[in-house]
């Protein structure tokens, strides 16, 4: 049983800071009632890999622009909204996803949170480490189930690269995301964005702490900006891993399409190459990834909210180490210069 006022379903007391409806606990149906929070190109995905999970309805889609919530949620049933706190007060859920720009992250977190409801976070967390930070401790001392759209974690392929690097640790990673400005109106305004950085290659860093190590130190370099004021249009910088292994990442949004995205790297005897859709072995062997890593991310998440057996590899608080990263490289290109990780940011 799941109340908004006494001890809920993850034995904490609600303390939901928007008003419940009338009638303060209900019964946990076999079906999970997931709220999304955005109805942008990433909110329909999950909207549409969700519908297609038997044991999951998708209970309301809100939206600041309602026209854009309406549309989504008429493809689902469900009702709209014109904001999150009206789909909080609206009651009934069981889970969130948080899928907004980086500039509206936080007070929808907070919100969902104060209602003790697990959550599902989009990536990059935020524009600033402080807000992340005041999100992912909400979450430890409500001991709620969290997941951050790192998806890259679910490839099939992924685990057959650390396979291959067995015993091998890596020396050398190159990263990439070479490719287009997006078609949203707020993505060139880095106070909106964050930057091509924190908005895109955050899936390449993430993947290269996972096979080479936490790193320590970033030295960016922009491009000299045509227009002042805009995200920069290319980037290049050093990374320098605790494990001793160097790297390098280069950005660039100056493409009219995607171009090349992955992380590339070298071990003793052995290159590999990995992007969304395959693996790269020396070369040579191409091993391709199954595509189902935007239901995987989605369908263990939903088993950690039931309750059942879960593999949720990227956590709030692990994607808060890869949003630290992200954040050092943003900075040392703003400050031109080297940033170390363990800096205040």
């Amino acid at each position: 049983m799941r109340s908004r006022l006494l001890p809920g379903l993850w034995g904490l007391e609600h303390v939901c800071l928007i008003p419940p409806r009338r009638g303060i606990c209900r019964v946990v149906s076999p079906m999970t009632r997931v709220g999304i929070v955005g109805a942008g190109n990433v909110a329909a995905r999950h909207a549409d890999v969700l519908s297609g999970f038997p044991d999951v309805t998708i209970a309301g889609i809100a939206d600041t622009d309602l026209h854009r919530a309406e549309a989504l949620a008429s493809k689902h049933g469900s009702p709209a909204f014109g904001g999150h706190a009206d789909l909080l007060s609206a009651g009934g859920l069981d889970a969130v996803y948080v899928c907004v720009p980086p500039f509206a992250h936080g007070n929808p977190e907070h919100d969902v949170l104060s209602c003790n409801l697990p959550i599902f976070v989009e990536k990059p967390l935020s524009l600033d480490l402080k807000t992340a930070e005041s999100i992912a401790t909400e979450i430890e001392r409500r001991s709620l189930p969290s997941a951050v759209g790192h998806h890259w974690r679910y490839l099939d392929i992924l685990q057959q690269a650390r396979d291959l690097l067995s015993g091998r640790p890596v020396r050398l990673a190159l990263g990439h995301w070479l490719d287009k400005v997006p078609p949203v109106g707020w993505w060139l305004d880095p106070t909106m964005s964050g930057g091509q950085i924190v908005e895109q290659a955050v899936h390449v860093l993430d993947l290269a702490r996972l096979l080479v190590g936490e790193v320590t130190m970033v030295h960016a370099v922009p491009a000299e900006n045509a227009v002042d004021g805009e995200v920069d249009r290319a980037t290049a910088a050093v990374l320098r891993f605790d494990g001793g292994a160097a790297g390098l990442l280069a950005t660039s949004c100056l493409l009219t399409h995607k171009h090349r995205v992955g992380l590339e790297v070298c071990a003793d005897g052995i290159a590999l190459e990995l992007s969304e859709t395959r693996l790269l072995v020396d070369g040579e062997r191409v091993i391709e990834d199954d595509g189902q890593a935007k239901v995987r991310v989605d369908r263990e998440f939903i088993n950690a909210v039931q309750g059942r057996p879960a593999d949720v590899r990227v956590p709030y608080e692990e994607a808060l180490r890869t949003h630290r990263l992200a954040l050092a490289l943003a900075r040392s290109a703003i400050e031109q210069r080297p940033v170390m990780l363990d800096d205040d940011q």
